[in-house]
């Protein structure tokens, strides 16, 4: 496994290309084929629960967003749609905020599948119409969802992971049929232990 700095893959983000890397490269959040099969996880949830008030979605670089949003806004559309992101990277907040793609100050955390410098050009035109709003949620209250999800449910959650149920949790995702996507359990099994000892990220 080819395992990069943050500064190395955010460039393969933004390039679609891996230096003294031959292939074929399918981009993991701009590819078209990659945002149509997130939008499977929007009618899996719809199959699940017709008629949720809100659905949240961990923000990584926004193919997820834009797969799973357009089909909930297709067959429900009075569903409110959250993306939720490290307040330490919360660059859809800050690009609602602005009106367009801004700069934001990008510290790294634990959560390390979500979060960035910065929306990808290319992908706010897809997400903006299709997010009611972005939610940045403290480090220590996706500390609390890992845990949360450990102890309760028995499931293990990465930091990204956790970032929509920290969001209901909190309740920043209103009252009623919430539903949270949990998207990844790759976490660190130190930290993760660190985590359910009580650490705050």
């Amino acid at each position: 496994m080819l395992k990069l700095p943050y500064d190395d893959w955010w460039n393969v983000i933004v390039t679609s290309r891996v230096d003294g890397v031959d292939g074929l490269f399918v981009h993991p959040v701009q590819d078209p084929g990659v945002m149509a099969g997130n939008g499977t996880i929007g009618l899996e949830i719809l199959e699940d629960l017709p008629d949720p008030d809100a659905v949240v979605i961990p923000y990584g670089g926004g193919g997820l967003t834009a797969g799973i949003a357009s089909a909930i806004r297709a067959l429900r559309p009075a569903t409110k749609i959250f993306t939720a992101e490290p307040e330490t990277g919360a660059a859809l907040v800050a690009a609602f905020d602005a009106g367009h793609p801004a700069d934001v100050d990008y510290r790294a955390s634990f959560v390390d599948g979500s979060g960035s410098r910065r929306v990808l050009d290319s992908m706010w035109p897809l997400v903006a119409p299709l997010v009611d709003r972005a939610l940045a949620i403290p480090i220590g209250e996706v500390a609390a969802a890992v845990r949360t999800l450990a102890e309760r449910v028995r499931v293990i959650a990465e930091g990204a992971g956790a970032l929509a149920p920290a969001a209901a949790l909190t309740g920043r995702a209103g009252t009623g049929k919430v539903v949270c996507v949990v998207s990844g359990g790759n976490i660190n099994l130190t930290k993760l232990a660190e985590i359910l000892n009580g650490a705050a990220g």
